[in-house]
């Protein structure tokens, strides 16, 4: 039976990779307008923007607030910029990109910046990357075109705070009008100070990730880790070209409006997720992220994995990977590196591991290692390709999404507990293992467990619960497990303060879950010998 919308068998479909998947909905799209012959038809695929010179140079793929697609440029004192996000570059003390969107195409995109915001003395060139959304075959959903705008930023003083502002030919933010538009960033100290980053997954747009963003600004982090699953705009997340039937990617548009009080200052440092997969985007599903983001290039990542990058903020080193690319469960990128990603995890974290002046590491990816929901528990993939890795090099917090609560595992070496880290209490990950956290709780619908809620000022502790893991070519493990330490059903996202201290003495990190509330969930501290 054929899929709703695309015309493709639903148990190919499952049978496809991403790259497979890409290359049938080209050319579907392609041969449904080569039989839509006659006038009428014509014309109705030219209003759609299928037949306009941008749309013409693009492959099928996705788009903005239901404008319809058009290769016009306006006059741009009618457009005003949205969606403000800040990057780092490779290194945050000098480098930061500034990115944005604007809903129609303007001429001339452009950054200007300086230390105050009165005098924004340097103009700089932005880049354009324009998405084109067609009409999906038999959707609803009109054509819309979207687009980014980003400009790489280097020489900055290190520990400066800057002000800027974006723009185009006809909107100028030195201008009085626009005034109110000017945002500001602070670029990383040079030498190691206290500081604070946030983390959770699984966003979307609702009331609660918007609850989210509010806690998290008041929490005035140095940046923010963002899992996967950013927006939602493919709502069933296979990462199956049947997933278009529901694609809207004027979801986009709300997320980055909804994070933008947030973004627009803060570093918005985000990986890739399986609803994050977008089949109409180039052959990996990944254009999309490409597109909106411009997030550093590091390390010999690998090139196919736009989600896996690092960098170093003060004390700590900070590791992003595309959980895709390993995970048993949704297996629709499984191996699309060949093992490359983890041969560079590997290297980067031996790397971090042997540089003087870091003291902690902390990855980040989609799909848990360590989780117990009934809905996607633990992934066997993530478990078998990285997690002896993250041993190897004694990582000292991974932190994960996908699953849509907050959970903290004790301390794990090889699949068991090897140190009890109860609520309040401290670890040291370089004789006690690994502590993972799921904080998935950042705004969708919430999931649930198979064993009840214990959490700080809850504690309901059991020490045994019957869980999952996925396995290789389908299929599920039955686990029986005891390292799950925290469970909360909630909205939340999790807090890191970061303490150095001198050589010889312990750097700590003190970890926090928040809730929605401003509860605190969850608390405990990691730490180290600093070199």
């Amino acid at each position: 039976m054929d899929t709703p919308h695309t015309g493709i068998d639903a148990r190919l479909a499952a049978k496809m990779s991403m790259a497979e998947q890409h290359e049938y909905l080209r050319s579907k799209v392609t041969r449904r307008r080569m039989v839509l012959g006659g006038i009428a038809t014509a014309g109705t695929v030219a209003a759609s923007g299928l037949l306009s010179g941008v749309a013409q140079a693009q492959t099928a793929g996705p788009s903005l607030l239901t404008r319809p697609a058009t290769d016009h440029h306006v006059d741009g004192a009618l457009v005003a910029p949205f969606g403000r996000h800040l990057q780092f570059g490779a290194d945050p003390t000098s480098e930061f990109t500034i990115s944005w969107q604007v809903p129609l195409a303007v001429r001339k995109p452009f950054v200007r910046i300086g230390l105050q915001p009165w005098s924004l003395s340097h103009k700089i060139e932005a880049e354009v990357r324009d998405l084109h959304t067609p009409q999906l075959l038999n959707s609803t959903l009109p054509p819309v075109d979207q687009y980014y705008l980003h400009a790489r930023i280097g020489g900055l003083r290190a520990g400066t705070t800057y002000y800027y502002g974006v723009g185009h030919d006809g909107f100028d933010p030195a201008e009085a009008a626009a005034f109110a538009t000017i945002g500001s960033f602070t670029t990383a100290p040079a030498r190691s100070e206290r500081f604070t980053f946030t983390a959770f997954g699984d966003q979307g747009v609702s009331y609660h990730a918007l609850a989210n963003d509010s806690l998290i600004l008041a929490q005035n982090p140095a940046f923010h880790l963002h899992a996967g699953d950013i927006c939602y705009a493919d709502p069933d997340g296979s990462g199956q070209a049947s997933d278009a039937a529901d694609y809207d990617a004027r979801t986009w548009d709300q997320f980055l409006a909804q994070t933008e009080s947030v973004a627009a200052r803060v570093p918005w440092m985000v990986t890739t997720g399986n609803h994050d997969m977008e089949a109409w985007y180039s052959p990996n599903g990944y254009g999309g992220q490409e597109a909106r983001w411009s997030l550093p290039a590091t390390g010999h990542a690998p090139k196919t994995q736009p989600g896996a990058y690092s960098f170093v903020y003060g004390n700590t080193a900070v590791i992003a990977l595309d959980a895709n690319d390993v995970s048993y469960e949704i297996p629709a990128n499984y191996g699309i590196t060949g093992g490359k990603q983890t041969a560079w995890l590997d290297r980067t974290l031996e790397g971090y591991r042997k540089q003087r002046g870091i003291d902690f590491l902390v990855v980040f990816f989609h799909h848990c290692a360590y989780s117990t929901t009934n809905s996607h528990a633990s992934d066997g993939g993530v478990q078998a390709e990285w997690v002896p890795v993250f041993e190897k090099h004694q990582v000292d917090l991974v932190i994960n999404g996908h699953n849509h609560v907050y959970e903290r595992t004790d301390a794990i070496r090889k699949g068991a507990v090897s140190h009890a880290v109860p609520i309040g209490e401290t670890t040291r990950p370089a004789t006690d293992g690994t502590v993972y956290i799921t904080a998935g709780g950042a705004g969708r619908s919430l999931y649930n467990f198979p064993a009840p809620d214990t959490f700080e000022g809850h504690e309901n502790r059991v020490d045994t619960v019957t869980t999952w893991h996925s396995a290789k070519g389908g299929g599920q493990v039955v686990d029986t497990v005891h390292w799950s330490r925290v469970r909360y059903t909630g909205y939340s996202f999790i807090s890191v303060d970061v303490e150095p201290a001198r050589s010889g003495r312990e750097s700590t990190l003190t970890v926090s879950a928040i809730a929605e509330t401003g509860q605190r969930v969850d608390h405990f501290t990691v730490a180290r010998r600093a070199k």
